[in-house]
């Protein structure tokens, strides 16, 4: 990932506390260039004052020291990681004064995990919901435990997101409706459709109506369905996510 330019903090201020994440959204990620110094230097990973989160003095399990890790080229989680230094990693000695932040990033949602009460990381804020994000071109393995990137959405970094793309987002998990067909599904995921009749048939036809949302549907919730589906299809759907995701989707998400 090559330089980029900075931007003042107080432009970038993610919108997470108005947006509820799931999984199968695109997003774009940005987070501003940041001062900060090198704390120390290894063979595989650089360490950095970390200029955002406080310490959590009463996390008594979890002792964070405000440095955090951002691995090199060589290091096996490099791809992982979405934050970066100006100048590169390789280039910096314990000491020395550095940028810090996230270059404008396509990704897309694994999964989202609640936290109820906030998790304990030692960092302050302690995050109550963490995404599990995917890069542009990567797509998800069930059969991966540590695939993804765990990001807070509401987080102390300053990160700028933006919903590029919620395939279905007229839908919401739990829905169940009729297709153009006159079979019935249930919604759980823009890739995890579940037909009533048992077959084997996991497409259903558009147009859509919508039987159920939490019991009876509200009209306009109705209505929104029927107008959102009256053209287009779920291929359509998925060649959009694709192009932006330049994935293809899994049928397994969680």
């Amino acid at each position: 990932m090559g330089e980029w330019e900075e931007e003042p903090a107080g432009g970038y201020r993610l919108d997470g506390g108005g947006v509820r994440f799931r999984a199968g959204d695109v997003l774009s990620l940005e987070c501003p260039l940041t001062e900060t110094t090198v704390a120390s230097v290894s063979r595989y990973y650089v360490s950095v004052r970390w200029p955002w989160n406080d310490v959590d003095p009463e996390a008594h399990s979890f002792r964070w020291n405000g440095v955090t890790a951002l691995p090199t080229p060589g290091a096996f989680d490099w791809d992982r990681t979405y934050f970066r230094t100006v100048p590169a990693e390789t280039e910096l000695n314990a000491g020395d004064t550095c940028l810090v932040g996230i270059a404008p990033t396509v990704v897309h949602i694994a999964s989202v995990h609640h936290f109820d009460p906030p998790l304990v990381t030692g960092m302050l804020p302690r995050p109550a919901c963490y995404l599990e994000i995917l890069r542009q071109g990567e797509a998800h393995d069930p059969e991966l435990e540590d695939q993804g990137y765990a990001l807070d959405p509401v987080g102390a970094e300053p990160i700028r997101i933006e919903l590029l793309f919620r395939p279905y987002a007229f839908l919401e998990a739990g829905d169940e409706v009729v297709d153009h067909d006159g079979r019935a599904w249930r919604f759980d995921g823009p890739w995890d459709w579940h037909p009533f009749d048992g077959q084997q048939t996991a497409i259903p036809a558009w147009p859509l109506q919508l039987l159920s949302r939490n019991g009876d549907p509200a009209p306009e919730d109705t209505a929104a369905v029927t107008q959102q589906t009256r053209t287009g299809s779920h291929e359509e759907e998925l060649q959009r996510w694709t192009r932006l995701a330049l994935a293809e989707p899994s049928t397994d998400q969680p």
